[in-house]
């Protein structure tokens, strides 16, 4: 197992490596490509702060084109639908890189559990573009980073979970943002002024509520598991203040939006996702921004090696990506390419890798494998027409499970069973008797 991956590991490396190397040059398309999606740029694009809220971590959300709202089955769903965290199955521990623009780039790590219906999770990240400051000269006087820092805290319920039913999950995130502008220079003397980036500096508060739920649409193939999956998620609801050292005041609105999304897995090894969502300004909703969507696709080609792709169409160009999945031991790896024709004029090749610690799930699939055998060893009981002990069995189960609906279904059929057995055999004996 551990060769196989490491082989599938080198294929998809060497393919993407060779991609960045050469540099698709794809300049005429991306123009021919706003021709086409000119009427998808929005009269207000661009005036919002803290854009690095925008750029994703990288990861499995980004090889499915960011639709994920309706997925959100693994670490990523932070960014996207904070209701998730309530039914993921695994602890996980990732680290996420993502190289942008401009020699920019996006650092995270997350960490999410879940303790029987109750999802917490959290996230760190930091976004940062080189800044150098020249003089009149156009010599390099000074550099030093511009940076957009994000801490997520996240927490989330999952309400009257059933086998059929699986629940509704609710969450929320609570996010604190701080853009750090460098200090600039004294334009007389060339001297760094101490603090002077605190003024354009900023301190963000916000917040993202969720909602998700699971359930079975054309299915075709045996698993506890749903095959579909819906959510709605607001994300950066909240504001930001600025001056900082001077006279505070508001900065400019937040990336804040609504998404839908929805993913379909018609059999065990596909799954299909899309998503379309759209920003607003909470301080000016008449102000008009262009909605966007994505959708992705995954394929499993084993238990340890999986093929993504995905399509978003954002502004007037489209972003295209292709990752895989693969899993050494405990750790699940992602690594995954973008063709990204909106991030500049010139299109734009991306790398983002991800790597995931998988921490167990608490054990829930043995408990759930204990169910199973309590409850066919009750069916077994009840073809043998022992129903008192079936029931007895199916209450073991339900001890372990109280949301397994095939047993407390079970137990009320077999009760009355028994009670009409019951009632025959006493009917009976009084017949007997008066004979």
């Amino acid at each position: 197992m551990f060769f196989s991956a490491k082989k599938n590991f080198v294929i998809v490396l060497t393919i993407v490596c060779s991609t960045g190397i050469f540099g698709l040059d794809l300049t005429d398309l991306s123009y021919n490509l706003a021709d086409k999606f000119y009427s998808l740029t929005g009269n207000y694009e661009g005036t919002t702060g803290f854009r690095s809220l925008l750029i994703p971590s990288g990861g499995r959300a980004e090889s499915l084109g960011n639709a994920y709202t309706g997925l959100a089955d693994d670490i990523s769903y932070i960014d996207f639908n904070p209701a998730a965290s309530s039914i993921l199955e695994n602890t996980e521990i990732s680290l996420f890189h993502n190289s942008w623009i401009a020699d920019s780039a996006m650092e995270t790590i997350a960490a999410t559990t879940r303790i029987k219906n109750l999802g917490l999770g959290g996230k760190l990240s930091c976004f940062y573009v080189p800044f150098s400051e020249y003089d009149s000269f156009g010599t390099k006087s000074s550099s030093n980073y511009y940076t957009e820092t994000t801490a997520v805290f996240n927490v989330s319920h999952n309400f009257h979970p059933g086998y059929i039913f699986k629940g509704l999950a609710v969450g929320s995130n609570i996010k604190f943002s701080w853009r750090g502008m460098p200090d600039y220079s004294d334009k007389t003397t060339g001297k760094t002024i101490s603090g002077s980036g605190l003024e354009q500096s900023a301190l963000a508060f916000m917040a993202d509520i969720g909602i998700i739920t699971q359930f079975n649409f054309f299915k075709f193939y045996n698993s506890r598991e749903s095959n579909c999956r819906a959510g709605v998620s607001f994300s950066n609801l909240g504001a930001a203040i600025t001056g900082f050292g001077g006279s505070i005041k508001f900065d400019d609105p937040l990336t804040t939006s609504a998404g839908i999304g929805f993913s379909y897995k018609p059999l065990r090894p596909l799954t299909f996702s899309f998503e379309f969502r759209q920003p607003f300004d909470i301080s000016a909703l008449d102000e008009y921004q262009i909605f966007y969507a994505g959708t992705g696709f995954c394929a499993d080609i084993t238990n340890y090696f999986s093929i993504l792709c995905g399509f978003q169409l954002k502004g007037a160009n489209p972003r295209f990506s292709l990752g895989s999945e693969f899993e050494i031991f405990k750790m699940r790896f992602n690594l995954n390419y973008s063709l990204d024709l909106t991030s500049s004029l010139n299109p734009v090749n991306r790398i983002s890798v991800s790597a995931k610690i998988k921490l167990g799930d608490k054990g829930r699939k043995e408990i759930r494998l204990k169910v199973d055998e309590l409850y066919s060893y009750g069916l077994s009981l009840y073809a043998d027409r022992k129903y008192d002990e079936a029931i007895i069995a199916w209450q073991e189960a339900l001890k372990l499970d109280k949301y397994f609906d095939p047993a407390r279904e079970a137990i009320e059929i077999a009760s009355q069973y028994s009670s009409m057995l019951k009632l025959i055999q006493d009917l009976t004996d009084y017949n007997n008797e008066q004979e």
